[in-house]
């Protein structure tokens, strides 16, 4: 700990953004990196703990707290204060293949868990670990290191999102030879075509993989497993493959007017606009949101793509609807500390989309209950209800029934397992009653030398964890193709 008292001396500062009005101008990055002397004072603000909740990452109530991949974040910290941002940088790699994504796009359980923030506003761990790896890269500490010998075993990774690459990184790294398969033109899965630009440049996707490229790893894109590539193929070819797919299947409504027009999966317009953007195409405005009526349905961070996204896009207005009640400020006590990691904020989205039309656009506690269309099959609008929660059911509220104008509806409402296809039927792998692939606590699946990382077999989560999930896989894969 290197300033005992910097935590008291120094407030934690805001991430320096870029203004609202000036970046829904283009698909830009948002984030602004912060000056050495404020990182300096940032740093300095952590207490390094005794107890260092921030470390470990758990789940309380179904929300992560802590860091799933356990990062050594008072230590980096610590190095960040004192100057020595090399050391700071190989500490960080230590845990985390990939910082540069998860200190862009994490939601931060670390922070939520600072034992500063039970009293005061956590340390500015996010920001911190961006500046780390940013620095790295500018540095040239970042850079090629292909094993020095090989296993001569083979390994397949299908999916090249974050669990696939971190897999195939330190299988690598281990002396095995991967191979990823991802069904889309680019490499990345999520982070390339599930993340808009703005808030994950895709230079700085294809930066890393490059880098892996060059370390070994066989990339190959257009080759979609059960197709291309088949299962016999992945027995014959590998001693052990890697499942990584995502969890890509949406969650759906079965309401009145589903079917009409203009009713559209959020993840659709997320993955042909992004596309768009990198094929540098004239028309991007495909789904023709500009001068439009726009609902979001969905509160997390999908839904907040698709708010910044549909701003960029330059619809007329904008409303996004979530179920659950509206969060609770953090308040400074102990009691249910850890418990507390959904907290009211308000999200780079939100902030463009009160700047662009004066207002937050959430609404909350409040159920769709059906779809309004005209005499073409076009959606004009939505019924709502709203609703209070009680024993974790939602009660709907009589009389408050609402009719909302959209022109468009964007649903992002999370998604419900891994994507039934004949490859898996083919493969033969158990999935569990949540239909995702089921796993030992080596993630191996039912089928010897068949192991499964990520969202596909554990559901819906956070970037940190596929990572995190991925690392555990290829422990797994070692210690199954050596012993």
């Amino acid at each position: 700990m290197g300033k005992t008292t910097g935590f008291i001396e120094y407030e934690r500062i805001l991430p320096i953004l870029r203004s609202p009005v000036e970046r829904v101008g283009n698909w830009d990055e948002f984030h602004t990196p912060l000056p050495e002397e404020e990182l300096i004072r940032q740093g300095a603000r952590c207490m390094n703990c005794g107890t260092p909740f921030c470390h470990t990452g758990i789940i309380i109530d179904a929300v992560t707290t802590g860091c799933p991949l356990n990062n050594l974040i008072p230590e980096w910290n610590d190095l960040v204060y004192r100057g020595k941002h090399w050391e700071a940088y190989r500490r960080l790699a230590l845990t985390n293949n990939f910082p540069e994504f998860t200190g862009r796009v994490c939601p931060a359980p670390c922070e939520s868990s600072c034992v500063l923030a039970i009293n005061n506003d956590a340390v500015m761990i996010k920001e911190i670990e961006v500046s780390i790896i940013d620095r790295a890269f500018e540095e040239g500490w970042v850079s090629a290191s292909p094993p020095a010998t090989r296993t001569g075993s083979s390994v397949a990774v299908v999916g090249s999102g974050p669990a696939g690459l971190a897999c195939a990184d330190e299988l690598n790294k281990l002396g095995h030879s991967v191979t990823v398969f991802e069904r889309d033109d680019r490499i990345g899965g999520l982070l390339m075509y599930g993340i808009p630009n703005m808030k994950l440049n895709k230079d700085v996707v294809e930066r890393r993989v490059n880098l892996l490229r060059e370390e070994g790893i066989d990339f190959r894109t257009s080759a979609a497993v059960g197709s291309v590539i088949s299962v016999e193929q992945l027995k014959n070819d590998f001693d052990a493959t890697v499942l990584c797919m995502g969890s890509p299947k949406p969650r759906d409504f079965d309401l009145e007017g589903r079917h009409l027009v203009g009713i559209r999966f959020a993840m659709d317009l997320l993955s042909e606009n992004t596309r768009r953007v990198l094929d540098k195409q004239e028309e991007i405005d495909v789904f023709g949101i500009k001068g439009k009526r726009v609902v979001v349905i969905g509160g997390g961070d999908t839904g907040t793509d698709c708010v910044a996204t549909s701003l960029r896009l330059g619809c007329q207005s904008l409303m996004q609807f979530e179920i659950l009640d509206r969060p609770t400020t953090r308040t400074a006590t102990h009691d249910g500390w850890l418990a507390k990691a959904r907290n009211f904020h308000t999200d780079y989205g939100q902030e463009e989309s009160i700047e662009i039309f004066g207002s937050d656009p959430r609404e909350y506690s409040i159920l769709t209950k059906r779809f309004i269309g005209n005499e073409s099959g076009n959606v004009i609008g939505l019924e709502t209800v709203s609703v209070s929660w009680e024993n974790g059911r939602a009660i709907e509220i009589s009389g408050s029934e609402r009719i909302w104008p959209a022109d468009v509806v964007l649903l992002a409402m999370g998604f419900v397992g891994a994507e039934k296809s004949r490859f898996l039927n083919d493969l033969g792998v158990e999935m569990t009653d949540r239909n995702n692939i089921k796993v030992d606590e080596h993630k191996q699946t039912s089928l010897p030398g068949i192991f499964a990382a990520g969202d596909c077999e554990r559901g819906q989560s956070l970037v940190v964890w596929a990572i995190a999930d991925g690392r555990k896989a290829a422990e797994g894969v070692d210690n199954y193709l050596r012993y």
